[in-house]
């Protein structure tokens, strides 16, 4: 299984400043840790609008480069 990553530059609601790329194993692991930075960093609420919407944004790593 290819590993996912998701980048938050790529999240056109995030501040420019945002550089944080985060990857994982596994889809449920990076969304969990996708989910705590969107609501620790940059406020958003924890909803099943955020976590489709994080979901949406993930991509291969391979794809990445």
């Amino acid at each position: 299984m290819a590993r996912k990553l998701i980048d938050c530059r790529e999240h056109s609601g995030s501040p420019p400043q945002c550089t944080v790329s985060i990857a994982a194993d596994s889809e449920d692991e990076l969304l969990a840790a996708a989910v705590q930075h969107a609501v620790t960093v940059h406020g958003y609420p924890d909803t099943a609008e955020l976590r489709e919407q994080l979901r949406q944004m993930f991509k291969d790593e391979q794809a990445a480069h």
